[in-house]
């Protein structure tokens, strides 16, 4: 591998706003930050902020979207249960159960270029089956010798977890980014080891909504304690992405910036 690669890596997809912003956005960053090598998403909200759908992921990838990594929605549609079997490049958290549909890693190759992309889901507060940090390590002893960069998308609420992940796992791969939360935060940057890391590289959706719900509804259950059943919004939408520019050798970063995109 002579020269370094461009990745691209898109925060939670929300709804059919998040679709349309998606779609409407990437052509203009891939001119842009054009050569842009890899383009990774996470779809987990996707179909209608709960979970995605076979056709969503399959307008995803002829969008020329490479991986798609998933969270704690992943079963929400069970139509994808197959899919997930069936399609090596869509992610489902690699410390969910065995015994559950999908994988967790898989490896995309361009120009010659291998990026292995690992999805992962936090334990504190979320329901995942097994411990992140252990299952983590195994993934990365499965890719030995199968990928030349490996970027961790680490799903989780807390922003703990998503730290010390950073750290457990630097020098070891090219980049950890978490997501979840919809919000971006603003600590990118690449660790001493080599591995460029964010916190949360926040959503693909309506900004002005909550987190991507309605506000009117999401204020509505605040106040009410009531259940309030939830729609995506579409008011004022953006990309939120972060543009990653691996160094020349493997498993290292030369850079993390932020991407803020409105449709």
């Amino acid at each position: 591998m002579s020269n370094g690669v461009r990745i691209l890596f898109v925060g939670d997809v929300v709804g059919s706003t998040g679709r349309r912003t998606l779609l409407g956005v990437l052509p203009r960053l891939r001119e842009r930050f054009a050569p842009l090598h890899f383009v990774v998403v996470n779809g987990e909200n996707a179909a209608g902020g709960h979970g995605i759908t076979s056709k969503i992921a399959r307008e995803m990838f002829a969008a020329g979207v490479d991986v798609i990594t998933l969270g704690n929605h992943t079963y929400r549609q069970s139509e994808i249960f197959k899919y997930l079997d069936e399609e090596q490049r869509i992610l489902r958290p690699a410390n969910f159960l065995r015994s559950q549909p999908g994988h967790g890693w898989c490896v995309v190759e361009h120009d010659g270029v291998r990026l292995g992309v690992l999805s992962i889901s936090g334990n504190l507060f979320m329901n995942a089956g097994m411990p992140a940090f252990s299952e983590a390590d195994a993934a990365l002893y499965a890719l030995r010798g199968k990928a030349d960069h490996i970027l961790v998308d680490m799903h989780a609420e807390a922003t703990s977890e998503k730290v010390g992940l950073g750290w457990h796992l630097d020098g070891r791969v090219t980049a950890v980014v978490g997501t979840h939360t919809h919000v971006p935060t603003a600590d990118m940057r690449v660790l001493p080891g080599g591995t460029a890391y964010i916190t949360d590289v926040g959503m693909t959706g309506a900004r002005g909504g909550v987190i991507g719900v309605r506000r009117e509804q999401a204020i509505e259950s605040m106040l009410t304690r009531m259940p309030v059943r939830f729609e995506s919004s579409d008011d004022d939408p953006w990309l939120n992405a972060v543009l990653i520019e691996t160094a020349v050798e493997p498993m290292r970063a030369q850079s993390i910036v932020g991407v803020l995109e409105p449709l």
